[in-house]
């Protein structure tokens, strides 16, 4: 049998036309997770496409093909599937897109994944090679991740392309129930998690000495991040990874975490307003005081990439210019910018959705850098202009040089991350635009 698994491209990384070619990309886990999961029995050949290094092969032909989803690739990822069942090639479709909007994907497929692929991607397998595919395959109540699993195939996508392929994931999904949130409603608050052991036994294999997790929340079980962050220590690596700000609440996990190895943490600072904060059901951001987080992490030598979202119902044009300075005077290593997107079937989007303010159902918008709805306190292009400008603003060479003054930090990959921000935040507008005019619905 022959197996085609497919990433649609997107804006931001796309062969020869996105903003980076290489820097900033890393190796993705999705579809090298899946050919690992493919079953000896089935007798399987797969080739794996990532669209955002390559162009797909015009004769491409397979006897199964398989698309994963997010929801700004979904409409590349509908095109395909398309144009493959036009050619009689069953389509798999897979994915958080897919998950929160089973109805739309399943008019574009053969069969579809719904929820994380473990256990159910092997059944379908067998049934498509037994010739009985059903329509759609689920999570399963009972869905765990087991010591047993296979590890990730990294050599099926060439390296060179990619800024790193030493990727890693330790657990799923978040406790948390953040209002705009895929997470939540795509897959629940429960988290998964993935035995400390097999996660150590990963890193080894690869082998290399900086790492990239890429869980939502490291921290949402402590017991866990402890065990997790112990079992690091003798590996004498350096890594990178995802947090919430209550780490602040926590001074000895934190210590622990610099001790394993952790270099740098992408923060979910979101904004400096309470008010937007609650009605995003981020209050326990809200608790923490962001200026003393961010200076003691960097006491243990940790960088933090802070990330701010722009559109919440409090919002006004004061925002943009509020938050540059903020992220200056204290010094936040990599700041980033989004704006509040809708994603489809989350607690925002149906508010939005009620109220009447969702301008556009054109999902390749719904990637955190288009206004996809009406803000409350501005309009659209208020909106656009003012995060445009927030990026702008932050990434001047002056704002690098003060930021990284005030974080006293000028490490050369940190100068060359920087760089590598302003290069995007100065090329933003030929990559995400869209018709302010004409919302389209």
């Amino acid at each position: 049998m022959r197996i085609a698994l497919i990433s649609p491209k997107g804006p931001l990384y796309r062969y020869k036309s996105g903003i980076f070619k290489k820097s900033l990309r890393y190796k993705p886990l999705t579809l090298t997770t899946l050919a690992a999961l493919i079953p000896p029995d089935v007798q399987a050949e797969v080739r794996l496409y990532d669209e955002g290094i390559e162009v797909l092969p015009d004769d491409l032909s397979a006897d199964l093909i398989g698309i994963t989803l997010i929801t700004g690739n979904a409409r590349r990822g509908y095109e395909l599937a398309d144009r493959f069942r036009k050619r009689d090639i069953p389509v798999v479709l897979g994915g958080p897109h897919v998950t929160l909007l089973p109805q739309e994907a399943s008019r574009h497929a053969d069969a579809i994944c719904v929820g994380y692929a473990e256990q159910s991607w092997p059944c379908l397998l067998r049934d498509f090679r037994n010739g009985c595919l059903k329509p759609v395959y689920e999570q399963g109540a009972n869905f765990r991740l087991d010591a047993d699993m296979p590890f990730a195939r990294r050599e099926l996508l060439p390296d060179k392309y990619y800024s790193t392929s030493a990727v890693f994931e330790a657990t799923r999904s978040c406790v948390h129930d953040c209002e705009f949130c895929v997470a939540p409603s795509a897959w629940g608050r429960k988290q998964y998690q993935k035995p400390v052991s097999w996660v150590v036994e990963d890193i080894r294999r690869v082998g290399a000495r900086h790492n990239l997790f890429v869980d939502l929340n490291l921290i949402s079980d402590r017991a866990y991040a402890v065990a997790l962050f112990s079992a690091l220590i003798p590996l004498n690596i350096r890594w990178y990874g995802l947090s919430t700000v209550i780490i602040g609440h926590d001074p000895q996990l934190m210590e622990l975490m610099a001790r394993s190895g952790c270099k740098g943490l992408l923060l979910g600072l979101e904004s400096l307003s309470r008010e937007s904060l609650a009605a995003t059901r981020k209050n326990f951001n809200a608790r923490v005081d962001y200026r003393q987080l961010i200076a003691d992490l960097h006491r243990l030598g940790i960088s933090i990439q802070g990330c701010f979202v722009f559109g919440t119902d409090s919002d006004t044009r004061l925002v943009f210019k509020d938050t540059v300075e903020f992220a200056i005077e204290c010094g936040v290593d990599l700041p980033r910018f989004a704006l509040l997107t809708p994603f489809p079937n989350t607690p925002l989007f149906k508010r939005l959705d009620a109220e009447n303010r969702i301008l556009t159902r054109d999902w390749e918008l719904y990637d955190a850098q288009h206004v996809v709805f009406q803000p409350k306190n501005m309009s659209v292009k208020e909106l656009n202009d003012g995060h445009e400008y927030a990026w702008q603003a932050i990434y001047r060479y002056s704002a690098i040089a003060r930021r990284l003054k005030n974080a006293r930090k000028f490490s050369p990959l940190l100068i060359a991350a920087n760089l590598g921000y302003r290069f995007y935040a100065n090329n933003l507008k030929h990559f995400y635009n869209c018709d302010w005019e004409i919302p389209k619905k």
